[in-house]
This record gives structure tokens, C-alpha cells and sequence, in this order.
């Protein structure tokens, strides 16, 4: 079982690495295709990779933050993100048919 962290971005990096998180592999870009059961995903993923990754039956956190729109689109450092509430937080989904 293998933990990733998908993130571009260097203060969320480096706010994984200082709140201790065990990560096996950081990625920049997300290919499901490397994701087995048992796995976790950290990061900002789109529902629909959420999805993929839940029917690979791997769990998905999602980096979660309380961030001001002026914030937005801005780079945070992991000082930043611990401000404004950076969390990992547990979520599924799935594809329906409609």
C-alpha cells in the first residue's frame, strides 16, 4: 500500500512534510493508473478523479483549506496554510448513471 501526495504547489509540500505525513510518493501531475487498493491519495483532485480513485478501492483525502477570496490563486507557504486551516479530510465518489 502506497501513499501519494498530488501537489504542484511547494508550501503545500512542504506543510505535508512538517505535519508529518507519511508520503511515499509526491506527484505534481495524478495518473490513476498507478493507484492499487489499499492506497491513499492526498491532495485537490476533481470529483471525477475522486471517483477513479474510490473504484480502484484506494481512499482519498482532500487538502482542505479556509482560504479569503483574496487569497486565492496566490502561492501559501505551509505557514500560510496552517493559518487558514490547512486539513486532510476524508471523502468519496462515485460515478451514477443518469
Amino acid at each position: 500500500m502506497s501513499t501519494y501526495f498530488i501537489s504542484r504547489h511547494p508550501g503545500a509540500i512542504a506543510w505535508a512534510e512538517e505535519e508529518g505525513f507519511h508520503v511515499d510518493s509526491q506527484l505534481a501531475h495524478f495518473d490513476v493508473e498507478v493507484v492499487q487498493a489499499g492506497d491513499k491519495v492526498l491532495g485537490t483532485l476533481p470529483v471525477n478523479l475522486i471517483a477513479d480513485v474510490n473504484a480502484r478501492d484506494a481512499e482519498y483525502f482532500h487538502l482542505t483549506l479556509d482560504l479569503p477570496p483574496e487569497k486565492r490563486g496566490t502561492e501559501l507557504s505551509a505557514e500560510d496554510m496552517r493559518c487558514y486551516g490547512a486539513r486532510l479530510e476524508a471523502f468519496a465518489a462515485q460515478r451514477l448513471s443518469i
